[in-house]
Order: C-alpha cells, then sequence, then structure tokens
C-alpha cells in the first residue's frame, strides 16, 4: 500500500524569480514563474505563473500581478502558500493524493524566523513533512559535485533574489556567504541607467530581456547592440534608443561587484586545505545568472581560479534537491534540520 504513494514526494525549489516542481521517480515537472496575479478587492488569485507573469506591468486597477517572494524569502505569506498549492495541483492531478513528502531550497543565510514561514507555507500548501535544503548545497548536488568526499567544492548560485556562495565538504557546507544581489538586482541596474543616461522608463520585463540579450559580465568579441523601447521621462510618448552591450556591462557594473566581491570573501573564509582543492577543481556557477555572457570569464579573471558553468544551470537547485527526495535515507544529512536557535 505505502508503495502506491511512493512516487508522492516532492522538492520544491521556490525561487524568487521561478519556482520548480520535482517529484519523486518523475523528474522536473514544473517549472514557472514566481508570479500571482490577484483580484484587487476579493484577494482571489486568477493567474499563476507563466499565465500571471505575462500581466507585470500590464495590469488594469482591479488587478494586481506581484511577485510573492523577495530576495529569496516570502514577502507575502498567503500568495506564496496559494501559489505553493497552485503548483502542487498542477503537478498532482489527482486530487485525493496522500500528503507528499517535501524538500523545499531556502537561501543559506536566512533567519529562523524565515526559515519557519517557509516550512509552514510547506504545510498549509498540503504536505505531511517539510524538510528544509539550503539552497547552494543542492545546486552543487544537482551540478553533480561530490559532496560527501573530503574535497573542497565552490559552488556559486546566482538565482533572482539572491546569490549563494559556499564551499561544500563531507557532506556539509564549510563557509558561506549568501547575499541579496543577483539576476533582479541586475535588472533593476538596467532600468536605473536607462533612467539616467537615456531618460527612458523600462518596464521590469523589458529590463530582464535587455539583460539576456545584451547584458554581460566580460567584454566579449562581438558586442551587439539593440533597440530598446520604453517611454520617455520628459515627453512622456514611447521611444526607441539603440543600445549596445557594453553599456549594458557598465550598467550591471554595480551589483556585478557585488558578486565577484561575494566569491572573494568566501575564498578568503575558506581553510587552506579546501582553497587548493577549489584551485584544482576549480568554481561551479549554477542559477539563471550562470547563463549571462562572459560571468564565467569574469570570475576567473578576478579570483585566479578556473570556473565552469553547471550543466543545466536553472535546474541544478531544483534537481539536487530531487535527489535528495530519491535518496532520502542517504542524503539526510544534508537537510537542515529545525534551527536550533528558536
Amino acid at each position: 500500500m505505502a508503495n502506491s504513494f511512493i512516487g508522492r514526494d516532492m522538492a520544491v525549489d521556490l525561487g524568487t524569480a521561478n519556482t520548480l516542481v520535482y517529484v519523486r521517480g518523475k523528474g522536473v515537472l514544473l517549472d514557472e514563474p514566481s508570479v500571482v496575479a490577484l483580484k484587487e478587492s476579493t484577494g482571489e488569485i486568477l493567474a499563476v505563473g507563466h499565465e500571471a507573469k505575462r500581466m507585470l506591468g500590464r495590469t488594469p486597477d482591479h488587478i494586481t500581478a506581484i511577485r510573492p517572494l523577495k530576495d529569496g524569502v516570502i514577502a507575502d505569506f498567503e500568495a506564496t502558500e496559494q501559489m505553493l498549492r497552485y503548483f502542487i495541483q498542477q503537478v498532482h492531478r489527482r486530487r485525493y493524493f496522500a500528503k507528499p513528502r517535501m524538500v523545499i531550497c531556502v537561501p543559506s543565510g536566512i533567519t529562523a524566523v524565515e526559515h519557519r514561514a517557509v516550512k509552514e507555507a510547506g504545510y498549509m500548501a498540503g504536505a505531511r513533512r517539510v524538510y528544509i535544503v539550503e539552497e547552494p548545497m543542492a545546486a552543487a548536488i544537482g551540478a553533480g559535485l561530490p559532496v560527501h568526499q573530503a574535497t573542497g567544492n565552490m559552488v556559486v548560485d546566482v538565482g533572482g533574489g539572491t546569490t549563494e556562495v559556499a564551499v561544500i565538504s563531507l557532506g556539509g557546507i564549510v563557509t558561506s556567504l549568501s547575499v541579496r544581489t543577483a539576476g533582479d538586482d541586475l535588472d533593476q541596474a538596467i532600468v536605473a541607467w536607462m533612467k539616467k543616461e537615456h531618460a527612458l522608463m523600462l518596464g521590469e520585463r523589458t529590463a530582464e530581456e535587455v539583460k539576456m540579450t545584451l547584458g554581460s559580465a566580460f567584454p566579449q568579441l562581438d558586442e551587439p547592440e539593440a533597440e530598446i523601447r520604453g517611454r520617455d521621462m520628459v515627453s512622456g510618448l514611447p521611444r526607441t534608443v539603440v543600445v549596445s552591450s557594453a553599456e549594458v556591462r557598465q550598467a550591471l557594473e554595480e551589483p556585478l561587484h557585488a558578486i565577484v566581491d561575494a566569491v572573494r570573501a568566501t575564498l578568503d573564509q575558506t581553510p587552506p586545505e579546501l582553497a587548493g582543492d577549489i584551485m584544482d577543481r576549480g568554481i561551479v556557477l549554477t542559477g539563471g545568472g550562470a547563463l549571462l555572457r562572459g560571468l564565467d570569464e569574469r570570475l576567473r579573471h578576478e579570483t585566479g581560479m578556473p570556473v565552469h558553468i553547471a550543466e543545466d544551470p536553472l535546474t541544478s537547485v531544483a534537481i539536487g534537491a530531487g535527489k535528495c527526495v530519491e535518496e532520502f535515507e542517504a542524503l539526510q544529512q544534508v537537510l537542515v534540520t529545525d534551527p536550533r536557535r528558536g
């Protein structure tokens, strides 16, 4: 009897930008933006995920599209819980399923209160047991690093809300740093730059597209340019500006610097034996930020360490958390028990 429910356990990478759900025995079944559209008057949910993301910045007064997570933590509890429940139902077509065990990923730097909020959201969304795994740990497992061996593995996970840097050895995190500068800040930097340099207002979705098409962290051989549309801040009318990759790179300089600093600070805190291992094995980049052109070269340039991009950086965390579900007994030690600090 118990076996018929074995496939129900799941892992959730509850991200600021995207939420992924991994179901035991099935793999990643859902990957949608962490966005919820609500009816202003009643708070009733109108859309979640891709559909809600299309509404960002385009809603009439009676509808609001929000991102319930900010900087990797829950900013709007009810919306997060509803979103989580919706995503779980998407994966579980049957309504009468046994309550699943759930592994949820959290940034490594969060407080006990934020920690509890995540667990609570999992229980409210219908989990039987909620386990927590730290994102850099999940990212390292998902990227295929030998986390249980006595060698230093360094992972840099650049997500939407946080950048997680960690050195992992013997199944545990030796040093880690979680900074709240990541993909969202890169988008914001583009918005601020366009405002300042071109007096042009951009929406956050346009800024994200600019980052993906033109953004880079290190000078490239062929630097493309593109037309960007926004609203002229002087005339209030729509206007198009031609912007080059080099200019976008300048715009991204500050948040990129914060990310590089986090990597350096973590290396600085790393015991010498492990630092030697990282020199050999290199740093592994995961998360959506790993797709920013030249970020690997930039880190290589600034740290002198070899840098590799994980095979599928966007799903590394979800796959790592999924492995915790598949080999639950073997990987139990990497799951965080309730923080003792209250």
